[in-house]
Protein backbone atom coordinates (compact mmCIF):
# COMPACT_ATOMS: atom_id res chain seq x y z
CA UNK A 1 0.00 0.00 0.00
CA UNK A 2 3.42 1.89 0.56
CA UNK A 3 3.25 3.23 -3.06
CA UNK A 4 -0.06 4.91 -3.40
CA UNK A 5 -0.60 6.15 -0.02
CA UNK A 6 2.16 8.28 -0.47
CA UNK A 7 1.30 9.74 -3.40
CA UNK A 8 -2.27 10.58 -2.17
CA UNK A 9 -0.48 12.26 0.83
CA UNK A 10 2.35 14.23 -1.07
CA UNK A 11 -0.38 15.78 -3.50
CA UNK A 12 -2.10 17.59 -0.57
CA UNK A 13 -5.30 18.26 -1.40
CA UNK A 14 -7.36 21.22 -0.63
CA UNK A 15 -7.78 24.79 -0.63
CA UNK A 16 -3.78 25.95 -0.60
CA UNK A 17 -5.19 28.82 -2.19
CA UNK A 18 -7.09 30.23 -5.18
CA UNK A 19 -8.41 33.10 -7.75
CA UNK A 20 -11.59 33.55 -7.51
CA UNK A 21 -13.91 35.15 -5.20
CA UNK A 22 -15.94 33.39 -2.77
CA UNK A 23 -19.56 32.27 -4.51
CA UNK A 24 -22.10 31.98 -1.90
CA UNK A 25 -23.64 29.63 -3.64
CA UNK A 26 -21.05 27.09 -3.56
CA UNK A 27 -20.25 28.00 -0.26
CA UNK A 28 -23.23 27.63 0.97
CA UNK A 29 -23.87 23.70 -0.38
CA UNK A 30 -23.94 20.88 1.83
CA UNK A 31 -20.37 19.04 1.54
CA UNK A 32 -20.02 15.69 2.55
CA UNK A 33 -16.88 13.28 2.06
CA UNK A 34 -15.72 9.25 1.80
CA UNK A 35 -12.66 8.02 2.28
CA UNK A 36 -12.19 3.87 1.87
CA UNK A 37 -9.56 1.47 0.79
CA UNK A 38 -9.19 0.55 -2.74
CA UNK A 39 -6.74 -0.06 -5.35
CA UNK A 40 -4.11 -0.48 -2.40
CA UNK A 41 -4.35 2.70 -0.97
CA UNK A 42 -7.17 5.16 0.20
CA UNK A 43 -9.59 6.86 -1.76
CA UNK A 44 -11.29 9.66 -1.20
CA UNK A 45 -14.55 11.10 -2.73
CA UNK A 46 -15.98 14.79 -1.55
CA UNK A 47 -18.52 16.98 -3.12
CA UNK A 48 -21.13 19.59 -2.48
CA UNK A 49 -25.09 19.65 -3.38
CA UNK A 50 -27.94 21.91 -2.58
CA UNK A 51 -29.72 18.78 -0.98
CA UNK A 52 -27.72 16.53 1.61
CA UNK A 53 -30.05 13.81 0.82
CA UNK A 54 -29.50 13.74 -2.79
CA UNK A 55 -25.48 14.22 -1.72
CA UNK A 56 -25.55 11.39 -0.05
CA UNK A 57 -27.00 8.88 -2.72
CA UNK A 58 -24.76 10.90 -5.09
CA UNK A 59 -21.83 9.65 -3.30
CA UNK A 60 -23.32 6.02 -2.34
CA UNK A 61 -23.53 5.45 -6.16
CA UNK A 62 -20.14 7.08 -6.77
CA UNK A 63 -18.82 4.51 -4.14
CA UNK A 64 -20.38 1.57 -5.27
CA UNK A 65 -19.37 2.24 -8.94
CA UNK A 66 -15.34 2.48 -7.67
CA UNK A 67 -16.01 -0.53 -5.63
CA UNK A 68 -17.19 -2.40 -9.15
CA UNK A 69 -13.91 -1.02 -11.29
CA UNK A 70 -12.03 -2.33 -8.81
CA UNK A 71 -13.54 -5.45 -8.51
CA UNK A 72 -12.90 -5.63 -11.97
CA UNK A 73 -9.43 -4.32 -12.65
CA UNK A 74 -6.89 -4.88 -9.04
CA UNK A 75 -3.95 -7.34 -8.98
CA UNK A 76 -5.03 -7.34 -5.58
CA UNK A 77 -8.00 -9.66 -5.21
CA UNK A 78 -7.79 -13.02 -6.76
CA UNK A 79 -10.97 -12.88 -8.29
CA UNK A 80 -11.12 -10.01 -9.92
CA UNK A 81 -11.81 -10.61 -13.66
CA UNK A 82 -8.15 -9.16 -14.50
CA UNK A 83 -6.29 -11.85 -11.88
CA UNK A 84 -8.57 -14.42 -13.91
CA UNK A 85 -7.48 -12.86 -16.77
CA UNK A 86 -3.72 -13.55 -16.15
CA UNK A 87 -4.22 -16.75 -13.89
CA UNK A 88 -6.05 -18.60 -17.39
CA UNK A 89 -4.56 -16.39 -20.10
CA UNK A 90 -8.49 -15.98 -21.10
CA UNK A 91 -12.06 -14.25 -20.10
CA UNK A 92 -14.82 -14.89 -21.32
CA UNK A 93 -18.07 -12.44 -21.01
CA UNK A 94 -15.40 -10.02 -20.02
CA UNK A 95 -16.79 -6.64 -17.89
CA UNK A 96 -18.28 -3.60 -20.78
CA UNK A 97 -16.30 -1.43 -18.43
CA UNK A 98 -13.07 -3.87 -18.43
CA UNK A 99 -12.98 -4.06 -22.27
CA UNK A 100 -13.57 0.14 -22.05
CA UNK A 101 -10.32 0.24 -20.31
CA UNK A 102 -8.10 -2.29 -22.34
CA UNK A 103 -9.68 -0.71 -25.73
CA UNK A 104 -8.51 2.80 -24.38
CA UNK A 105 -5.17 1.06 -22.92
CA UNK A 106 -4.45 -0.19 -26.74
CA UNK A 107 -4.89 3.46 -28.30
CA UNK A 108 -2.00 4.75 -26.34
CA UNK A 109 0.04 1.91 -27.02
CA UNK A 110 -0.89 2.09 -30.96
CA UNK A 111 0.10 5.67 -31.03
CA UNK A 112 3.27 5.82 -28.53
CA UNK A 113 4.91 2.64 -30.54
CA UNK A 114 3.82 0.58 -27.71
CA UNK A 115 5.57 2.57 -25.00
CA UNK A 116 2.87 2.19 -22.69
CA UNK A 117 1.97 -1.64 -22.21
CA UNK A 118 -0.36 -3.24 -20.03
CA UNK A 119 1.02 -6.43 -20.93
CA UNK A 120 4.22 -5.40 -18.72
CA UNK A 121 3.42 -7.62 -15.70
CA UNK A 122 5.87 -10.54 -16.51
CA UNK A 123 8.64 -7.89 -16.39
CA UNK A 124 7.47 -6.68 -12.68
CA UNK A 125 6.73 -10.53 -11.29
CA UNK A 126 10.77 -11.23 -12.43
CA UNK A 127 12.12 -8.09 -10.74
CA UNK A 128 9.78 -8.45 -7.88
CA UNK A 129 10.50 -12.17 -7.72
CA UNK A 130 14.92 -11.15 -7.92
CA UNK A 131 13.99 -8.34 -5.12
CA UNK A 132 12.77 -11.11 -2.66
CA UNK A 133 15.60 -13.18 -3.72
CA UNK A 134 17.93 -9.93 -2.35
CA UNK A 135 19.25 -9.04 -5.98
CA UNK A 136 18.05 -8.14 -9.16
CA UNK A 137 17.10 -9.80 -11.90
CA UNK A 138 19.96 -11.21 -14.60
CA UNK A 139 19.41 -9.76 -18.02
CA UNK A 140 18.39 -13.28 -19.11
CA UNK A 141 15.36 -13.48 -17.15
CA UNK A 142 15.08 -9.70 -18.00
CA UNK A 143 14.93 -11.06 -21.45
CA UNK A 144 12.33 -14.24 -20.78
CA UNK A 145 10.07 -11.94 -19.22
CA UNK A 146 10.54 -8.85 -22.24
CA UNK A 147 9.36 -11.74 -24.57
CA UNK A 148 6.02 -12.26 -22.69
CA UNK A 149 5.46 -8.24 -23.12
CA UNK A 150 3.77 -7.71 -26.54
CA UNK A 151 0.23 -5.29 -26.14
CA UNK A 152 -0.45 -6.39 -29.94
CA UNK A 153 -0.76 -9.87 -28.24
CA UNK A 154 -3.62 -9.40 -26.16
CA UNK A 155 -6.70 -9.68 -27.81
CA UNK A 156 -9.89 -7.30 -26.70
CA UNK A 157 -13.63 -7.89 -28.30
CA UNK A 158 -16.79 -8.04 -25.70
CA UNK A 159 -16.97 -11.69 -25.90
CA UNK A 160 -13.67 -12.50 -25.00
CA UNK A 161 -10.28 -11.41 -23.70
CA UNK A 162 -7.08 -13.45 -24.37
CA UNK A 163 -3.93 -13.39 -24.66
CA UNK A 164 -2.13 -14.89 -27.85
CA UNK A 165 1.17 -16.41 -25.91
CA UNK A 166 1.64 -18.30 -23.03
CA UNK A 167 3.18 -16.82 -19.91
CA UNK A 168 1.77 -13.37 -20.43
CA UNK A 169 0.15 -11.02 -18.13
CA UNK A 170 -1.37 -7.76 -17.89
CA UNK A 171 -1.48 -4.76 -15.10
CA UNK A 172 -3.98 -2.13 -15.31
CA UNK A 173 -2.01 -0.13 -12.78
CA UNK A 174 -1.07 2.37 -14.99
CA UNK A 175 -4.55 3.50 -16.19
CA UNK A 176 -7.17 1.74 -13.76
CA UNK A 177 -6.91 4.55 -11.31
CA UNK A 178 -7.43 7.11 -14.33
CA UNK A 179 -10.09 5.54 -15.49
CA UNK A 180 -12.08 5.02 -12.59
CA UNK A 181 -11.68 8.75 -11.83
CA UNK A 182 -13.55 9.18 -14.97
CA UNK A 183 -16.36 6.89 -14.51
CA UNK A 184 -16.80 7.98 -10.47
CA UNK A 185 -16.96 11.90 -12.23
CA UNK A 186 -19.18 11.09 -14.28
CA UNK A 187 -21.63 9.07 -11.53
CA UNK A 188 -21.32 12.08 -9.58
CA UNK A 189 -22.50 14.66 -12.39
CA UNK A 190 -24.96 12.41 -13.51
CA UNK A 191 -26.41 13.05 -9.98
CA UNK A 192 -26.85 16.11 -10.23
CA UNK A 193 -23.36 17.25 -8.80
CA UNK A 194 -21.68 20.40 -10.10
CA UNK A 195 -18.86 20.58 -7.22
CA UNK A 196 -16.83 17.56 -6.53
CA UNK A 197 -13.05 15.77 -6.42
CA UNK A 198 -12.58 12.42 -6.80
CA UNK A 199 -9.05 10.43 -5.55
CA UNK A 200 -9.36 7.41 -7.13
CA UNK A 201 -5.16 7.08 -6.99
CA UNK A 202 -5.79 9.68 -10.03
CA UNK A 203 -7.97 13.01 -9.60
CA UNK A 204 -10.99 14.35 -11.31
CA UNK A 205 -12.52 17.61 -10.17
CA UNK A 206 -15.38 19.40 -10.84
CA UNK A 207 -16.72 22.64 -10.47
CA UNK A 208 -14.64 24.54 -6.99
CA UNK A 209 -14.10 23.16 -3.69
CA UNK A 210 -16.02 24.18 -0.67
CA UNK A 211 -14.17 28.11 -0.26
CA UNK A 212 -15.26 28.18 -4.20
CA UNK A 213 -11.75 28.63 -5.07
CA UNK A 214 -10.14 26.28 -7.51
CA UNK A 215 -9.15 22.58 -6.72
CA UNK A 216 -5.59 22.63 -5.61
CA UNK A 217 -2.82 20.36 -6.16
CA UNK A 218 0.98 20.09 -4.37
CA UNK A 219 2.86 18.16 -6.70
CA UNK A 220 5.27 16.53 -4.68
CA UNK A 221 8.82 16.18 -5.00
CA UNK A 222 10.26 13.04 -6.29
CA UNK A 223 13.71 13.60 -4.39
CA UNK A 224 12.24 14.95 -0.66
CA UNK A 225 9.39 12.78 0.47
CA UNK A 226 7.87 16.04 2.50
CA UNK A 227 8.49 18.77 -0.38
CA UNK A 228 6.38 20.13 -2.93
CA UNK A 229 7.71 21.63 -6.58
CA UNK A 230 4.58 23.42 -6.96
CA UNK A 231 1.39 23.93 -6.44
CA UNK A 232 -0.96 23.34 -9.58
CA UNK A 233 -4.47 24.87 -10.11
CA UNK A 234 -6.81 23.20 -10.88
CA UNK A 235 -8.76 24.08 -14.63
CA UNK A 236 -11.38 21.06 -14.84
CA UNK A 237 -8.98 18.64 -16.24
CA UNK A 238 -8.04 15.59 -14.63
CA UNK A 239 -4.60 15.17 -12.90
CA UNK A 240 -2.21 12.12 -12.58
CA UNK A 241 1.76 11.90 -11.10
CA UNK A 242 3.73 8.72 -11.54
CA UNK A 243 7.33 8.59 -9.87
CA UNK A 244 10.07 6.94 -9.38
CA UNK A 245 10.03 6.53 -6.14
CA UNK A 246 6.81 5.45 -5.15
CA UNK A 247 8.03 1.51 -5.79
CA UNK A 248 11.30 0.55 -6.09
CA UNK A 249 13.66 -2.46 -6.74
CA UNK A 250 16.99 -0.90 -6.05
CA UNK A 251 18.43 2.28 -3.37
CA UNK A 252 19.08 4.39 -6.47
CA UNK A 253 15.84 4.67 -7.64
CA UNK A 254 17.64 3.39 -11.00
CA UNK A 255 15.09 0.18 -11.23
CA UNK A 256 11.20 1.02 -10.71
CA UNK A 257 7.87 -0.10 -11.34
CA UNK A 258 7.91 2.00 -14.87
CA UNK A 259 9.21 -0.16 -17.46
CA UNK A 260 9.74 0.81 -21.43
CA UNK A 261 8.67 -2.66 -23.00
CA UNK A 262 11.37 -2.10 -25.29
CA UNK A 263 13.96 -2.68 -23.18
CA UNK A 264 12.68 -4.57 -20.39
CA UNK A 265 14.21 -1.72 -18.28
CA UNK A 266 13.14 1.53 -16.46
CA UNK A 267 13.27 4.48 -18.18
CA UNK A 268 16.52 6.95 -17.16
CA UNK A 269 15.79 10.10 -17.43
CA UNK A 270 12.93 11.31 -15.31
CA UNK A 271 12.30 11.22 -12.02
CA UNK A 272 8.45 11.91 -11.98
CA UNK A 273 5.62 13.26 -14.31
CA UNK A 274 2.25 14.98 -13.67
CA UNK A 275 -0.10 15.09 -16.71
CA UNK A 276 -3.33 17.12 -16.96
CA UNK A 277 -5.58 16.27 -19.36
CA UNK A 278 -9.60 16.06 -20.41
CA UNK A 279 -9.38 12.32 -19.46
CA UNK A 280 -7.99 10.58 -16.57
CA UNK A 281 -7.34 7.48 -18.11
CA UNK A 282 -5.02 9.09 -20.89
CA UNK A 283 -3.38 11.61 -18.10
CA UNK A 284 -2.64 8.14 -16.60
CA UNK A 285 -1.36 6.46 -19.03
CA UNK A 286 0.60 9.19 -20.96
CA UNK A 287 2.82 9.30 -17.37
CA UNK A 288 4.79 6.52 -18.30
CA UNK A 289 4.71 7.02 -22.20
CA UNK A 290 6.50 11.07 -21.24
CA UNK A 291 8.94 8.56 -18.83
CA UNK A 292 10.01 6.36 -21.78
CA UNK A 293 10.52 9.12 -24.05
CA UNK A 294 12.51 11.09 -21.52
CA UNK A 295 12.67 14.82 -21.38
CA UNK A 296 13.84 16.05 -24.18
CA UNK A 297 10.67 14.46 -26.22
CA UNK A 298 8.55 16.15 -23.15
CA UNK A 299 7.01 19.21 -25.33
CA UNK A 300 6.67 17.65 -29.00
CA UNK A 301 4.13 14.80 -26.88
CA UNK A 302 2.38 17.12 -24.65
CA UNK A 303 2.11 19.06 -28.13
CA UNK A 304 1.12 15.95 -29.62
CA UNK A 305 -1.32 14.68 -27.35
CA UNK A 306 -3.11 18.25 -26.72
CA UNK A 307 -2.05 17.74 -22.92
CA UNK A 308 -0.19 19.70 -20.17
CA UNK A 309 2.56 17.98 -18.15
CA UNK A 310 5.00 19.11 -15.58
CA UNK A 311 8.59 16.37 -15.45
CA UNK A 312 11.47 16.47 -12.89
CA UNK A 313 14.38 14.91 -14.16
CA UNK A 314 17.32 12.73 -12.14
CA UNK A 315 19.02 15.47 -11.01
CA UNK A 316 15.47 17.60 -9.40
CA UNK A 317 15.44 19.96 -12.42
CA UNK A 318 12.14 20.37 -13.39
CA UNK A 319 10.13 22.02 -16.54
CA UNK A 320 6.28 22.31 -17.64
CA UNK A 321 4.22 22.92 -20.48
CA UNK A 322 2.75 26.70 -20.72
CA UNK A 323 -0.64 25.51 -19.98
CA UNK A 324 -0.37 24.66 -16.47
CA UNK A 325 -1.40 26.91 -13.78
CA UNK A 326 1.77 26.68 -11.38
CA UNK A 327 2.82 28.75 -8.30
CA UNK A 328 6.28 27.45 -6.78
CA UNK A 329 6.53 25.95 -3.71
Amino acid sequence: MKRRQFLHAALGLGALGGFSALSPAVVSLHWSRRSMLGFGTTLSLQAGHEDANALERALDAAVQALRRIEGQMSLFDPGSALSRLNRDGLLRSPPAELVEVLDIAHDVSRDNDGAFDVTVQPLWLAFAAAQRAGRLPSPQEVRDARARVDWRALQVSPRLVRFDMPGMAATLNGIAQGYAADHVRAVLASHGVRHALVDAGEFAPLGSNSEARPWTLGIADPHTESALIARLMGDGRCVATSADNLTTFSADHRHHHIFDPHTGYSPTGLSAVTVVAQSGALADALTKVFFVAGPAQARALAHRWNVDALWVDKAGRWEATPGLRIDGA
